[in-house]
This record gives structure tokens, C-alpha cells and sequence, in this order.
């Protein structure tokens, strides 16, 4: 399997485990993302998943990208950024807009894609 694909594997995954996250807790996005302990692990993954598709742009791997809509792949990285750099200060709504829409858009896409 290419190295693209196993990234998008790595992508997949990482949305998985939000999923789990979410389910096996039994637990609203909302207040997920308020728990001391939840929150760090949904922006770790949102982190891996941003960096995920940061080596495939670095990769030149543009069919696989452009599967994807600018908006995910722009919403995807600002998230990561502002997770990255500015974390005590993130707000939950972003983080929970990020679950609820994009994160979905980018599964179904990266499971075409496999």
C-alpha cells in the first residue's frame, strides 16, 4: 500500500477514535469537550489528522487531496493551529463544529478514497 493510503488509513483512524471516544464514554460532543481528561485526547487526534494531510500536501499527493473540499482541508489545518499554538485559549464551539461537520465529510471521502 502507498504511503498516501496508509495515510488516509492514519486519517480514518484517527476520526475512529473520536468516535470511541464519544461512545464509549457515552458522552455529548459538548461536554466532551469540557472534560479535563476527554479534551486533550479529541485535540491530539485533531492534531494527527491536520498532520496527516499536511505530508500528503507535502508529498505533492494531489489526487488524493482533491478529493477532499477546500473548506475541510483549510477548517481541518486552522484547527490544528490554533490547538497547536494558542490552546489554552481554544474555544469549544470551534472544536465542536469540527466534530460534527467536517470530520464526518472527511471519513466518507477518505473511505472512497481506500
Amino acid at each position: 500500500m502507498s504511503d498516501s493510503l496508509l495515510r488516509i488509513e492514519s486519517i480514518i483512524k484517527s476520526i475512529e477514535d473520536i468516535e470511541y471516544i464519544l461512545g464509549d464514554f457515552d458522552i455529548k460532543i459538548t461536554d466532551a469537550i469540557e472534560n479535563r481528561i476527554i479534551k486533550p485526547a479529541i485535540r491530539m487526534h485533531l492534531i494527527k489528522i491536520a498532520e496527516q494531510f499536511s505530508k500528503l500536501k507535502d508529498e505533492n499527493a494531489f489526487k488524493i487531496l482533491e478529493n477532499f473540499s477546500d473548506a475541510d482541508l483549510r477548517g481541518i489545518s486552522a484547527v490544528r493551529n490554533y490547538i497547536a499554538h494558542d490552546y489554552d485559549s481554544v474555544d469549544d464551539n470551534i472544536i465542536e463544529d469540527t466534530i460534527r461537520n467536517d470530520l464526518p465529510n472527511i471519513k466518507e471521502q477518505a473511505k472512497k478514497l481506500l
